[in-house]
């Protein structure tokens, strides 16, 4: 149901920005359509190999592998190992999620899956090498890493918490 909503919120945005970019001309309106259908047809194919990955990786997963490693009963190791494959996973949500999602059909733990997807999204080294060394300062990249190494670690914590 919150999925549902939310689509029809971001709907309704686009519906509104389309309606502004109208108002401000036939132009700005084509070229927000041109711009939108050469994204679309960028991030389709990532999309559809990423869904059709996700969908294989679930299935391959050894599942005995996955519940010792990253199981309900895997606690520090699994959440280490967890937000160290977060680290290192590289690419974008296609990829992040599709191998959280696939993770959780092979029996991850919700809370090994929340330690994961937080290390990739904040600790990333692929994005960290890739755009944060070469636009910000050496020691404000280190320090921000350095103040997001707890968060996996913690949202484990909480989601473990919350399950009681």
């Amino acid at each position: 149901m919150i999925v549902l909503g939310f689509t029809l919120l971001l709907a309704a945005i686009t519906i509104l920005l389309s309606g502004i970019a109208l108002r401000r001309g036939r132009s700005t309106f084509i070229k927000g359509l041109e711009d939108a259908q050469g994204q679309f047809l960028h991030l389709l194919p990532r999309l559809m190999i990423g869904i059709l990955g996700s969908g294989f990786l679930a299935h391959l997963m050894p599942k005995e592998t996955v519940l010792a490693w990253f199981g309900p009963d895997s606690g520090f190791t699994g959440t280490l190992l967890a937000s160290l494959a977060g680290v290192l996973t590289p690419g974008g949500p296609v990829v992040g999620y599709a191998l959280g999602a696939a993770a959780l059909k092979a029996g991850a733990d919700f809370a090994q899956v929340i330690a994961y997807v937080t290390a990739w999204s904040l600790l990333t080294l692929n994005r960290i090498i890739t755009w944060e060394m070469p636009s910000m300062p050496g020691r404000l990249v280190a320090l921000r890493c350095l103040v997001s190494l707890p968060f996996p670690f913690l949202a484990a914590w909480v989601t473990m918490a919350l399950r009681g």
